[in-house]
């Protein structure tokens, strides 16, 4: 496992690091399940854990609590907040009044005191960043949360954040967590840029794609992944963004096979060589998923193997950008493109 500085942080986290969000109902994962993927994890020497208030409504933070118990201290523990918990309206966001009740309430979860990193799971556009920004740096200064983060922020956005806490002589973001893959290069374009400018931290999630680059997918088999079996548009190859990359998985095959790589060295090995990026965020939902993508922690890919995924999927291209979590309200909603 090699090990890399958070940002300007100083803390040292692992090259890849155990995304939670699989654990409970989401992956079906029960909690001796959980706790043996975190013995594993650890030992394989993974020293950061990924959760969130949102995951299975909770019961992710909770088995992570249970399966840390009495070894806190070695671990860099992340959680994040804002998606809706539950129906009512004010259960959701990055307000002061959420993020007060929502961090005690991981904090519960959780069985700690504290968490080593809290990040704001979407972008709240109903919330000033001063708002955020000035709570969150309350929280810390209470000592619940060492660090925080955003996550899936547009470029504009992080950039924003970033001058308001300045302004306001306001701590700030540390770290982004935003969506990364050979198949999803579009931060690439701007918010990479960004978080090198600033010197974020930068832990990208989903870099096996939701298991369209975890060697499962291929073509003339029956896709059968766990995550294909709630969100069957994204894996129905008769739709146009997922023919193509059905298309570009075949071409990515073979360069691994001619570089003596599995597809999950490939996909693991290529997020992890950008130099914007800490970690790579891994979801197991079982323990040979685990030990699987464990294998692509010293993978370093050769500029011929990075030359011949270019020529596959541009970089900066996104062959999926409906699936993007950082569009602009306004694209969304026409109403927000009204008079």
């Amino acid at each position: 496992m090699r090990y890399r500085t958070l940002g300007r942080t100083g803390v040292q986290v692992s090259s890849l690091a155990l995304g939670a969000m699989n654990f409970g109902k989401i992956g079906r994962t029960t909690q001796d399940e959980a706790t043996a993927i975190v013995d594993a994890a650890l030992e394989g020497g993974i020293n950061l854990i990924d959760t969130a208030d949102a995951y299975s409504g909770g019961e992710s933070e909770e088995m992570v609590g249970k399966a840390i118990a009495g070894r806190r201290d070695d671990i860099v523990l992340a959680t994040k907040a804002s998606l809706p918990m539950g129906g009512e309206r004010n259960h959701q966001g990055a307000s002061r009044r959420w993020l007060v009740t929502e961090l005690n309430n991981s904090l519960r979860r959780l069985g700690v005191d504290h968490v080593d990193l809290y990040q704001i799971h979407r972008w709240d556009p109903s919330t000033s960043d001063e708002e955020t920004l000035s709570a969150l740096t309350d929280l810390q200064r209470a000592g619940k949360i060492r660090y925080f983060g955003s996550s899936t922020f547009p470029a504009y956005r992080i950039v924003q954040a970033q001058w308001a806490a300045r302004e306001c002589h306001l701590s700030r973001y540390v770290t982004e967590q935003p969506s990364y893959s050979i198949l999803q290069r579009g931060i690439e374009t701007h918010v990479l840029p960004v978080t090198e400018q600033y010197g974020l931290g930068v832990l990208v999630w989903s870099p096996l794609a939701s298991g369209w680059l975890s060697g499962a997918i291929r073509e003339g088999r029956d896709v059968t992944t766990s995550r294909s079996t709630f969100m069957p548009q994204r894996f129905d190859t008769t739709l146009p963004a997922n023919r193509a990359r059905l298309d570009a998985v075949e071409q990515l095959a073979k360069v691994a096979d001619e570089a003596g790589l599995t597809m999950i060295q490939l996909a693991l090995g290529f997020v992890t060589t950008h130099p914007a990026v800490t970690s790579a965020l891994i979801g197991p939902r079982t323990l040979d998923h685990l030990h699987s993508q464990l294998a692509a922690a010293d993978t370093a890919l050769s500029a011929d193997v990075l030359d011949a995924i270019d020529a596959i999927v541009a970089p900066g291209t996104d062959l999926a950008p409906h699936e993007k979590n950082d569009t602009p309200p306004a694209l969304l909603d026409p109403a927000l493109r009204r008079r």
